[in-house]
């Protein structure tokens, strides 16, 4: 009566009359069609008439047929489809042979070896070998991630490098001291022109023309001698020189730098050292969250493993019930739709599978991918799903032990603490700087002048000058001062902009604090939601399992039909996932609480514990002012 007053229009009732007759006759759906033809001229056409009334319905057809006819060519790609009259053959499809693959069980545990990570610059090659599907425990997993993990590894160069640089920094405390050495082998060609004779400046005998007096002449045992001819030296007027020359030279000794007063290296250092420290912290921040990724991987995969045993099932069991629609329609006791209805099922129960094995092998992978295993190895799950326990702390509790000592917070403390000295060390610069040096060492040179040749009717070719040694040695010792009075403000705009970075990391950590309550709030509620809805998924399992178990005999018997029992085997199937998702959800919300309260090691050399527990917390600690 409801269904049929909704057929009326607004503001017009059927007739008393009418209604008794409803009330009371099987032709309800005559009278259904009869009143609002009667009533279609006052009735206001509240929907599109092209699907109400008249040769619409041709059209509505010619839709359909047109659909039909596009999804009937989008199966041309796909090969011919099923014929629906060879529905009483029970045969499932065969899966894909890459997906099997794929998901192949495991052939044996992980060992030490098979989880040696590849050379990080090497790529896979193309083999015929098979991959190997390795069992591994959660705990396996997580020492395998602490020890492969590209990203961690990372972390640890970071730290040794900049451990490092701080030794390297500190060793401006130190003099310096250097041993320098040089030698040189040279020779040389050049070429003298002089308009104006040597004679003229009173070189001596050697260079003068003949006749002529020169200022002095060479002696010889104490007399001056006179030369009857030209000097060998001597060069007229318009004259010239050319000799070619050769030897080496050499200098050896020790040099010493001390900076007595330098305000710019003890921030430096510190910078440093604060930055080793920062890198340390994230390294033990790196930790809790690989730890959390490879949890979270871990019980994805054994939640996709656990997926597809029951999509495994329910195909069994459609394939069981389906043979038993099939003798139901031979007996002719359900008509042939059933067995169509059951058909369909089937498929999308497979269709589900297929995809749950698709599901599988990206789990599968993506651990894979955090442990950093070789290409040819896949991991699997070694643990059978067991449920974690009730978080022992309150809430509050639970926050204040995230803040003691969490290296997300100390990792920005320490990124203060290295842009406040990098303040120092910058306005360091216009303050003066002494330094004290000192060096010593020796030198020795060797020449020799020949193919000495005069131009101008000069003479002597080929002639060789007398081979010149030297040899010495110097020493020095001194002090130098600098001290930078004016550069533009550069000093202090660099001193500007780290304090305007420093304000920024303060707002990062309280940025960063309030992200931690919330995740920490967020896994702690959603903990205890998992095990509340965990025990109601257990309830509805065990009642979805009788109800299927009843509707299967009252169908088999007739007192059922096949809708009945696809609802309730749809609700078993539900409430057999919600179940599982329950129970891994309480496990992973647990993971997410540990991520924000495990301890972990700041320094890389140090033993990472792969057992994740609660030690150091309890309520009696944490309870204490």
């Amino acid at each position: 009566m409801k269904q049929f007053q909704d057929q009326v229009p607004q503001g017009q009732q059927a007739h008393p009359l009418i209604r008794s007759l409803i009330k009371c006759s099987p032709l309800i759906s005559i009278i259904g069609l009869l009143l609002p033809t009667a009533s279609r001229a006052n009735q206001v056409d509240v929907f599109p008439s092209s699907l109400n009334y008249g040769g619409n319905t041709h059209q509505l057809e010619r839709s359909w047929s047109e659909l039909n006819q596009q999804l009937d060519s989008l199966d041309t790609l796909l090969g011919p489809a099923p014929d629906l009259g060879a529905s009483d053959v029970l045969e499932a499809p065969e899966l894909p042979s890459n997906l099997m693959d794929a998901n192949r069980p495991a052939d044996d545990t992980l060992s030490q070896e098979d989880s040696t990570p590849e050379p990080p610059l090497s790529l896979p090659e193309l083999t015929d070998r098979n991959t190997d599907v390795k069992s591994v425990s959660l705990q396996q997993a997580i020492a395998i991630a602490f020890r492969n993990n590209p990203e961690l590894q990372i972390q640890r160069e970071q730290i040794a490098a900049q451990g490092a640089t701080v030794a390297s920094l500190s060793g401006a405390y130190w003099p310096t001291i250097s041993v320098f050495a040089d030698v040189e082998g040279f020779q040389s060609g050049s070429t003298t022109f002089s308009p104006y004779g040597n004679n003229s400046f009173g070189f001596g005998a050697l260079f003068a023309k003949q006749g002529e007096t020169p200022n002095f002449a060479l002696t010889n045992n104490g007399k001056k001698v006179s030369g009857s001819e030209d000097g060998p030296f001597y060069v007229p007027a318009g004259g010239g020189l050319y000799a070619d020359s050769n030897g080496f030279d050499s200098m050896a000794g020790l040099q010493l730098n001390y900076a007595l007063v330098d305000f710019a290296r003890t921030p430096r250092v510190r910078t440093a050292s604060a930055k080793l420290q920062q890198f340390e912290q994230q390294y033990a921040n790196q930790l809790r969250a690989l730890q959390l990724e490879v949890s979270e991987a871990y019980y994805q995969l054994q939640l996709s493993e656990q997926l597809v045993r029951i999509r495994d099932a329910v195909v069994r069991t459609d394939l069981i019930v389906l043979q038993d629609t099939l003798n139901l329609k031979q007996a002719g006791l359900v008509p042939r739709v059933d067995l169509l209805r059951r058909s369909a099922t089937l498929a999308t129960d497979q269709e589900a599978l297929i995809q749950a094995l698709a599901d599988r092998a990206v789990a599968r992978r993506a651990l894979w991918t955090l442990l950093n295993l070789p290409a040819d190895v896949v991991p699997s799950a070694g643990d059978s799903i067991t449920l974690a326990p009730a978080w022992p702390l309150s809430l509050e509790q639970s926050l204040l032990a995230a803040y003691n000592s969490n290296p997300e917070l100390d990792a920005i403390l320490a990124t203060r603490r290295a842009l406040a000295l990098q303040q120092d060390e910058a306005a360091a610069q216009l303050l003066p700087k002494l330094s004290l040096f000192a060096s010593v060492g020796g030198m020795a040179s060797v020449e020799r002048t020949f193919n000495v040749s005069l131009t101008g009717d000069g003479c002597c070719g080929g002639t060789f000058l007398p081979l010149e040694q030297v040899a010495g040695y110097d020493w020095s010792v001194g002090l130098a001062f600098n001290w930078m009075i004016f550069n533009a403000g550069a000093t202090a705009n660099a001193v500007k902009a780290l304090s305007l970075q420093e304000k920024a990391a303060s707002q990062s950590y309280a940025a960063t604090r309030n992200s931690i309550r919330l995740r920490l709030e967020r896994a702690f509620l959603n903990h205890e939601a998992s095990l509340a809805k965990l025990v109601s998924a257990r309830r509805a399992v065990g009642a979805s399992k009788e109800a299927f178990r009843d509707s299967t005999l009252r169908y088999r018997t007739g007192l059922t039909n096949e809708v009945d029992l696809s609802v309730t085997q749809t609700q078993l199937v539900n409430s057999l996932v919600n179940r599982l998702i329950a129970t891994v959800d309480v496990n992973v919300t647990y993971a997410q609480l540990l991520r924000e309260l495990l301890p972990m090691p700041r320094d890389p050399d140090s033993t990472v514990p792969t057992k994740l527990t609660l030690q150091g917390f309890s309520r009696r600690e944490l309870d204490q002012p």
